[in-house]
């Protein structure tokens, strides 16, 4: 609310403000997502963002709110009863949570459906999540200078100490060009990062389910960082429907 403070008062101030002004941003979203070929689904009810909270805090009650249609529709009561946060993982009301980071992703062309290995694996409960954050266009341009400066350097070095550049190099710089070109013609640059949720009923399963996820992810010609220290900010950006940032 403070970053959008003075829209907030011009729509009349307040609680009442700001909620003419989230609605006004959900249109516009939505009419761009349709301008870009894109079909949105709707946006999620107070009762479906309810269920959806508890499920993710209480995995074992699934199954009874989905036979239950009117069951877990109140946001009051969509929190956890208790959260246990460890170094390495987040207990809540009957789950063991784990939170992924995906750190690099594949340097090489790819296709479409290259995170089928993680997200169609059988027998693991898991949610992804890709925050897209807008970068303004000052930082974007530094962004963009900085790693071809880095690129160049790289590349005097390894000229001088006759070292070959390899594909997945150059397959780096030619993206950092055409997002320079992208820049350069009015589009925005966007800073991706991608988090997976996994969830377990005991420790020894999630322990498992983590492995196959970190495997998983090797075959997507991807890597995973364990978000050691911050699992329960973690878990709220990547299993939670709030565009939460970390």
């Amino acid at each position: 609310m403070r970053a959008a403070a003075r829209q907030i008062r011009t729509a009349g101030g307040g609680i009442k403000g700001a909620a003419n002004v989230l609605r006004q941003e959900m249109a516009t979203l939505t009419a761009t997502l349709r301008a870009a070929d894109l079909t949105p689904t709707g946006w999620l009810s107070t009762g479906q963002l309810a269920v959806m909270l508890r499920t993710a805090y209480d995995p074992a009650i699934g199954p009874t709110l989905e036979r239950h249609g009117q069951l877990g529709q109140d946001l009051a009561t969509a929190g956890p009863v208790a959260v246990a946060e460890t170094w390495t993982r987040l207990r809540t009301d009957s789950g063991y949570h784990c939170v992924l980071w995906i750190s690099e992703w594949p340097r090489a062309m790819v296709y479409p459906g290259f995170l089928a290995p993680v997200a169609l694996s059988t027998g693991i409960q898991r949610s992804i999540s890709l925050l897209c954050t807008p970068l303004r266009t000052d930082q974007a341009v530094r962004d963009i200078r900085k790693k071809k400066v880095e690129y160049i350097s790289d590349q005097a070095q390894r000229a001088k100490i006759g070292q070959i550049q390899d594909a997945s190099q150059t397959a780096e710089y030619e993206d950092v060009l055409r997002q320079e070109a992208d820049l350069t013609a009015g589009h925005g640059v966007l800073r991706y990062t991608g988090l997976i949720a996994v969830t377990a009923p005991t420790i020894e399963e999630l322990d498992t389910a983590v492995a196959a996820i970190e495997q998983s992810a090797i075959q997507a010609s991807c890597e995973t960082r364990l978000l050691v220290g911050q699992q329960a900010q973690a878990f709220t950006a990547a299993a939670l429907p709030l565009a939460r940032r970390i």
